[in-house]
């Protein structure tokens, strides 16, 4: 059986009281089931979210971090569930490193994601703790057939990371990652799901299964300790806003990327943005050289918060703003210089109920499986979240001890100029989070798609100096066009699209909302 479509999506978008958007199917009919049994937006979320680390392991995991912005029908909640580097790393711990190591045990800081979930059942949740981890157990013993876009992830991290601790034995039944159609049993994860369902995550972080993870760390000679999973605690923390065009748009503040989105979206502002086409040669290069302004500016002050210079509220100064897109030239590319991060695997929930209360959400182990560290008999696999730091000296970002590192999932959103509840999204893909942010909002905002049109639209991605990466389905002129303003393109053909991301969107109409998922994955919005 042939699974590979030729042809662009024509997805119709999901309008309904009550939806639930991500990045794999199953994951969403069980949020669905989640609020059809009594649960609200954020019941649902996590209900996805769970099953996400068992039919998505390719970019999630009981071991990675999670990020959340919840607008509960009167404001916005933001939440910071990532984890800390262990009181062992220092810039010495890395002598003679030229980076930081991007898999492997030195990679391993604090996993957040399991603190999201409690903090946020606890928070807002109408179900008990354990009825959200249900459908995710039932699949992890029974099995789930893995699906197309999910066994091309698989079989490229199985390259890379079949040789880590606890990888192989996990991840690769007889010897290989499993195929399109193929059943896939995760018992071990399964039992690990239902203890922390029956702890409300105690035995993750001070627990039985925090001593497992603490006694693999020291049989490899890593720094991560009891004391570590125990010092860890998720942080409530107030999003930051920026105007644009009569909508507010909102991100996470730093340790993550989200920033990057609103400084650029800052610049397009001061821009002849609304009055260019989609995907127009003038559009598209406006809104590549303000992403571009933004990466610069994220990458030389972004860390954790405790560890920057230059406050978030200097970045989205309206007159810095101002500047930077005067910057712009109109008739060539520039190179304002920055660094290139490395890819990303990641998965995204949105999520909104007839209430009013709506949810986005990202958890990510970071390079696809993360570390490639699996903890025997467990099922947990571990995020590599340390190489998310630098070892440069006197960068905000250098590693250090208990420090968070730069991240790069974000939750997105936006709300009516009262505050109100408009539009929960995310783009999935390590650097491209924040381009597609701007990109998805750009869409939504100055040209009035819906969001599925949003989600099945063409993308681009900034790749560093004059580089760009864009889709082939992009018109032949516009390529063209841009290749003569000096944009060094790389065309994508649709096989190779994962590096654009996954999208899901959520908005509100006066009578419910309307959803759409991305294409690029095997995402599925659905409703009641």
């Amino acid at each position: 059986m042939r699974f590979r479509n030729p042809h662009p999506s024509r997805r119709s978008p999901v309008m309904a009281d009550n939806v639930v958007a991500t990045s794999q199917p199953l994951a969403a009919q069980a949020g669905l089931q989640a609020m059809a049994e009594g649960g609200n937006a954020v019941d649902a979320a996590l209900a996805a979210a769970i099953t996400l680390t068992v039919v998505e392991p390719t970019g999630n995991g009981v071991g990675g971090d999670a990020f959340a912005l919840v607008h509960d029908g009167r404001q916005l909640h933001g939440l910071n569930a990532s984890g800390r580097a262990p009181a062992g790393w220092s810039p010495a711990f890395f002598a003679g490193r030229d980076g930081m190591p991007p898999v492997g045990w030195h990679s391993v800081t604090t996993p957040g994601a399991v603190s999201a979930w409690t903090a946020l059942s606890r928070r807002f949740g109408a179900l008990p703790f354990a009825r959200l981890f249900q459908r995710a157990v039932a699949l992890a013993e029974s099995g789930f057939l893995v699906t197309p876009a999910v066994a091309t992830l698989w079989a490229m991290g199985a390259r890379q990371l079949e040789r880590q601790p606890g990888f192989a034995d996990t991840f690769l039944p007889g010897g290989r990652a499993p195929r399109t159609g193929e059943r896939f049993r995760n018992p071990d994860l399964a039992a690990t799901l239902q203890r922390i369902a029956e702890t409300g995550g105690e035995a993750f972080y001070r627990g039985e299964l925090a001593r497992r993870i603490a006694a693999e760390a020291r049989r490899h000679g890593a720094a991560l300790t009891e004391a570590d999973l125990d010092a860890h605690r998720p942080a409530w923390v107030c999003p930051l806003s920026l105007p644009y065009r009569g909508v507010e748009a909102h991100e996470l503040p730093p340790n993550g990327q989200g920033i990057a989105a609103l400084i650029a979206l800052g610049i397009l502002a001061h821009t002849e943005m609304p009055e260019v086409a989609p995907d127009s040669i003038p559009g598209l290069h406006l809104q590549i050289e303000a992403m571009k302004l933004a990466l610069a500016d994220t990458q030389a002050h972004v860390a954790d918060p405790e560890a920057m210079t230059v406050e978030p509220a200097a970045l989205l100064d309206p007159g810095y703003l101002a500047a930077r897109a005067a910057t712009i030239d109109r008739q060539a590319a520039g190179d304002p210089g920055y660094g290139v991060p490395r890819p990303g695997g990641t998965v995204y929930v949105t999520a909104a109920d007839a209430q009013g209360r709506m949810v986005s959400y990202i958890q990510s182990n970071y390079l696809g499986f993360g570390s490639g560290v699996v903890i025997p008999g467990t099922g947990i696999s571990l995020q590599n979240r340390g190489a998310g730091f630098t070892l440069q000296p006197g960068h905000p970002n250098r590693v250090g001890p208990r420090k968070r590192p730069f991240h790069t999932i974000i939750p997105g959103f936006l709300t009516t100029p009262d505050g109100g509840p408009l539009t929960s999204y995310g783009v999935m893909g390590g650097p491209m989070q924040a381009q597609g942010h701007v990109q998805v909002g750009v869409r939504l905002v100055d040209f009035d798609q819906d969001p599925q049109t949003a989600c099945d639209a063409p993308r681009w991605r900034v790749l560093g100096g004059r580089r760009v990466a864009v889709e082939a389905t992009l018109p032949a002129r516009t390529l063209e066009g841009l290749s003569e303003l000096g944009h060094e393109l790389t065309v994508t053909a649709p096989e190779a699209a994962f590096g654009f991301g996954g999208a899901q969107v959520a908005q509100r109409l006066s009578g419910g909302y309307v959803a759409g998922s991305d294409p690029r994955k095997d995402g599925q919005a659905v409703g009641f």
